[in-house]
């Protein structure tokens, strides 16, 4: 279930705010600068569809999107709980980071953990299929797919070089509880 948490960065234990209701998730990050959305596919995506399907079924959106921001290159990752990278990308996005330009995910299945973290509060918001999420640049945070992964994301860049992350070498991230644990 979609769902959103919002802590104090130094009450990594006490929630100050929970909600799964889209609307309250939409206005708490909305306040705070981030996009959320929730989209619908217009086609089913099968077990083995590859990345050019799943783009496919969500092109007007992301035409949408892109020509709204600017973006010029999309992808998709998919990451099932056998990838044998599974253990390193885990690691490669739990670390606190941020970005020269906005992160742009869309969940196409599964769910994963986005933590932001924005004016001494971590948002933490679990993603999952139909959920779109727009950090703009330059906003600390960090994600975690959980340790048996199952997710397929369209990521959406301005850059061609598509995920380039400046590390912020703060420590928080290993503060906050992990997804799935």
């Amino acid at each position: 279930m979609t769902r959103l948490t919002i802590y104090a960065d130094s009450e990594p234990g006490d929630p100050i705010a929970e909600t799964a209701d889209g609307a309250e998730i939409a206005k708490h990050l909305g306040a705070a600068g981030v996009r959320f959305e929730r989209w619908h596919a217009h086609a089913a995506i099968a077990d083995d569809a590859d990345q050019q399907a799943i783009l496919g079924s969500y092109r007007p959106e992301v035409e949408r999107l892109s020509k709204e921001g600017g973006y010029r290159t999309a992808d998709v990752i998919r990451l099932k709980p056998d990838h044998p990278d599974r253990v390193a990308l885990r690691k490669k996005f739990l670390d606190e980071h941020t970005h020269a330009e906005d992160e742009v995910r869309f969940f196409v299945e599964g769910s994963g953990a986005f933590y932001l973290h924005l004016d001494h509060k971590v948002y933490q918001i679990v993603c999952e299929k139909n959920d779109l999420l727009s950090v703009p640049a330059g906003t600390r945070h960090w994600f975690d797919m959980g340790p048996t992964p199952r997710l397929t994301c369209i990521r959406i860049f301005t850059n061609p070089e598509g995920w380039v992350a400046q590390f912020t070498g703060d420590q928080i991230a290993g503060q906050f509880p992990k997804y799935g644990e």
